[in-house]
């Protein structure tokens, strides 16, 4: 079964107690977006001030130009999985064996432009693939269906890999998504932007609860 895993894109400390209050009240895994303003134009608080509740789930999403400094602080965090992009500068594989080592799993985040065969030989030392389809640090983007190929390119390449999608979930494209290959799909706006956030994260749970 799929998880839907709602995002937490804040640009400051109160932003970010609101929406991690917010998504813990229903959510048991999220998604937490951090922003260098350089990899990313926008700038989320830092990594000191990253929090959530006990007995919550939680995966950081390094939008970083140069993750490698961060490491020890994001080993002290101990969150769930930490995603670097294939397109930070940084010894991916160094970098994800140290996680692993630490009892952290390891992602690797592809951008739009960024080819499944370009990575190929990274997949090996990582958990976790997430499909980008959004706009970098920010909630709310449209699901460029296309990079559904992605998601079975990896699929076939590496059959036991946790895939993610992030960037335009909604109640139209989950179920596709899900059917398609993605174990998880990181929501933003579609939960954020609502006038119900909890009524959103429970259609899009029912909806992908029941996909083989």
């Amino acid at each position: 079964m799929a998880v839907v895993c709602p995002t937490v894109t804040a640009y400051d400390e109160a932003s970010y107690r609101e929406q991690m209050e917010l998504v813990s009240s229903f959510a048991k895994r999220i998604h937490i977006d951090l922003m260098d303003g350089d990899f990313a134009p926008t700038v989320s608080p830092p990594l000191d001030k990253i929090w959530w509740p006990p007995g919550l789930t939680a995966d950081l999403h390094l939008m970083y130009r140069r993750p490698g400094p961060l490491l020890s602080q994001l080993i002290k965090l101990k969150p769930h999985l930490v995603i670097i992009h294939a397109e930070a500068d940084v010894d991916h594989a160094e970098f994800a064996g140290q996680l692993r080592e630490a009892g952290i799993k390891a992602g690797l985040g592809l951008l739009q432009a960024t080819t499944v065969a370009s990575v190929k030989p990274l997949l090996q030392a990582f958990d976790h693939v997430m499909i980008f389809s959004g706009n970098l640090g920010h909630h709310g983007s449209i699901a460029d269906l296309s990079l559904l190929e992605k998601v079975r390119e990896v699929r076939e390449r590496q059959p036991g890999i946790e895939i993610a999608w992030d960037g335009g979930v909604n109640d139209q494209n989950a179920r596709q998504l899900v059917q398609t290959g993605a174990d998880v799909l990181n929501v933003g706006g579609f939960i954020h932007k609502s006038d119900d956030p909890a009524v959103r994260y429970r259609q899009l749970f029912d909806l992908t609860s029941s996909v083989v």
